[in-house]
């Protein structure tokens, strides 16, 4: 007898072994339909694998996560059949599932166009309609190479060479289609009704630029209609907020080909980038920061003390000068090491704390490079505390602390934490990371939030936090970080003089609140759907005259707006005012101010609000009143 334990400890007895579908179908047929796999003993099985001894069960079901990310995997599989029905000498790659969907990877003598991807998901929906099973076979080795040998699958054949322990191996029959995974997959094709292609893209074999180019097929699969409906909503939502888009139409930044990876800033980008940078120079004055700045360009040397020589070379910039080798400096924290142990410290200067806007470049490749998002060159507001073991926790309570009110003030105030633990390879005592560790759980703790453990995926040198905002529609951005490190300032040769005149490394935590600031205004941009805040806008108010009547007392008001620290734009075009007042709404601008000949004989203005709302008339010095009180309290 076999007997299976179900979720709510119920116990189910068999004759002998058996299949989750048999199970399924034993418990109802509600369920028997709907079970997309199985959970036995903690791991997920096809819906026809046998189980053959007692065990714990679970039903997966579209319902469940698990569930929705093997429906998004088939899909990837129902992409191969139809691509190769449609265009028989492509030759299949890869199809893995990603966040929210899934893509293929494909060699084909031609781009594929949008015509292509709309053929490719029709053909998807008749072979949905044929209502077929999806056979596993479980494969020996020898067998699997004959097969794909046989399909001219050059790819698939590189993939089974890749895992030259396997003895064999899955194979997933669609009809006459066949693909190579691990599993599990749906049963059928019922389950894969709800899914959408979504973007054409180049990829590369391997994901290196130096093979050959690929063509991927991106899609997105869901449970229910509803959930694809919101999803697709949600996309277009993002495409309305996209930066790049955004930062075209407000006149804030460009890329040009001449400087990939690298931001122009326009005059009204270089005033949010001001208006960031200066608030966060502030944090780091209120907080007990000293700010620093390091150099650009450092000797090989240092790169090969730290490991990045060795480990990174190929992501640095590199340059040659009287027969030395230098690099860009792809992050700040060996130039802060440098400058703590440029003089003998004292443990009674500890807990010392640096804070650097400092610009970084990191060889990015071309592929990855993302508007202002994932650039080539870009600036941290970098920080590290140095200090010893005993300071830990107190730093990461003041942090998240300081963190919680910057996000907030930005207006992100959904945040997700994670606690990133001890790796298998490592340095430092047991001991060490036991301290570390808990300073970290106990600092977020103390602060009042809900964590997650991601066990195993601590640095090597030591554990560390990750902070990820959501945002307005619901994406997550990992942002600041806090990592403990045990391990550069020993390398560097960092020492200070102990309580007890001797000598010892001090503890490095490494910090960032909005990390790249480069990316961090893009997603400050789509948050905000470029509808800055009047603290962050680039132009606060706008300043319009109805004639020129009215020009010299509109310069007059602009003047005085900006002797009290706005950003003002001024516009005295000979245009209709309706045409001015459109204008400048476009821009998304806080404020809109209206002068004509009752607004300059009473000494006011007309004021309109972002969105078109009337405020009515009132004093300059109470709009100033106004918008000043906006910018106070971060509105």
């Amino acid at each position: 007898m076999i007997q299976i334990t179900l979720p709510d400890n119920s116990r189910r007895e068999y004759p002998g072994p058996v299949t989750v579908a048999e199970v399924a179908q034993s418990i109802g047929p509600g369920l028997a339909k709907n079970t997309v796999a199985g959970k036995v003993d903690g791991k997920l099985v096809d819906a026809s694998d046998v189980i053959d001894h007692d065990a714990r069960l679970q039903i997966i079901t579209p319902k469940d996560d698990e569930g929705l990310e093997i429906i998004r995997h088939s899909c990837a599989h129902l992409v191969g059949h139809a691509v190769k029905q449609l265009y028989p000498t492509a030759k299949m790659v890869i199809g893995p599932v990603i966040d929210e969907g899934f893509y293929y990877d494909i060699s084909y003598e031609r781009p594929f166009t949008p015509e292509d991807m709309a053929a490719i998901e029709q053909r998807m929906k008749e072979l949905i309609a044929q209502d077929y099973d999806v056979i596993k076979k479980m494969t020996p080795r020898a067998e699997v190479i004959e097969v794909f040998k046989s399909r001219g699958e050059d790819y698939k054949l590189r993939l089974v060479e890749d895992m030259p322990d396997e003895q064999a191996m899955g194979l997933y029959y669609h009809q006459e289609y066949v693909d190579m995974c691990r599993g599990p997959h749906v049963p059928n094709t019922r389950f894969l009704k709800v899914f959408r292609l979504t973007k054409l893209a180049g990829a590369y074999w391997r994901g290196d630029a130096k093979n050959e180019q690929l063509q991927r097929i991106y899609g997105t699969a869901w449970a229910d209609k509803k959930q694809l409906d919101q999803y697709i909503q949600r996309i277009e939502e993002a495409e309305k907020r996209d930066h790049r888009k955004l930062g075209k139409e407000l006149d804030l930044f460009h890329i040009d080909d001449v400087a990939p990876g690298v931001v122009f800033w326009h005059p009204k980008g270089w005033a949010l980038w001001q208006a960031v940078e200066q608030y966060m120079r502030q944090v780091y004055k209120d907080t007990g920061y000293q700010e620093v700045k390091g150099p650009q360009i450092l000797d090989k040397s240092l790169w090969e003390k730290t490991g990045h020589w060795q480990n990174y070379r190929e992501n640095m910039f590199v340059t040659e000068s009287e027969k030395r080798d230098y690099a860009l400096k792809p992050m700040n924290c060996p130039g802060h090491v440098l400058i703590f142990k440029s003089d003998l410290r004292s443990y009674r200067e500890l807990p010392l704390r640096y804070g650097e806007f400092g610009q970084c470049h990191r060889n990015e490749p071309s592929g990855g490079l993302h508007g202002i998002m994932r650039v080539r060159g870009f600036t941290q507001d970098d920080g590290h505390i140095f200090c010893t073991e005993d300071h830990i926790l107190e730093e990461c309570v003041a942090y998240t602390s300081q963190l919680l009110k910057v996000y907030s003030d930005f207006g992100f105030t959904d945040i997700l934490y994670k606690v990133a633990t001890r790796p298998e390879h490592r340095i430092g005592s047991d001991e060490l990371w036991d301290k570390a560790e808990s300073a970290l759980m106990e600092a977020l703790r103390r602060s009042g939030v809900d964590f997650v453990i991601a066990p195993g995926d601590g640095a090597f040198y030591g554990p560390k936090i990750e902070y990820t905002l959501r945002d307005a529609i619901g994406r997550q951005w990992q942002c600041g970080t806090m990592q403990v490190d045990f391990n550069m300032a020993e390398r560097l040769g960092a020492e200070y003089v102990t309580e007890s005149s001797g000598r010892a490394h001090p503890v490095m935590l490494h910090r960032a609140i909005v990390g790249s600031l480069e990316r961090f205004i893009g997603m400050l941009i789509e948050h905000h759907a470029g509808a800055m805040p009047a603290w962050l806008a680039p132009v606060q108010v706008s300043v319009l005259n109805i004639t020129d009547a009215q020009a010299d007392y509109a310069a007059e008001v602009a003047k005085t707006l900006r002797h009290q620290g706005l950003r003002v734009q001024l516009d005295l075009h000979n245009e209709k005012i309706t045409y001015k007042i459109r204008k400048h709404s476009l821009q998304k601008l806080p404020y809109i101010l209206v002068v004509g000949d009752k607004e300059r004989e009473a000494g006011a203005v007309a004021v309109r609000a972002r969105g078109n709302v009337d405020l009515g008339v009132m004093s300059v010095e109470a709009f100033s009143q106004k918008i000043a009180d906006d910018i106070s309290n971060k509105r």
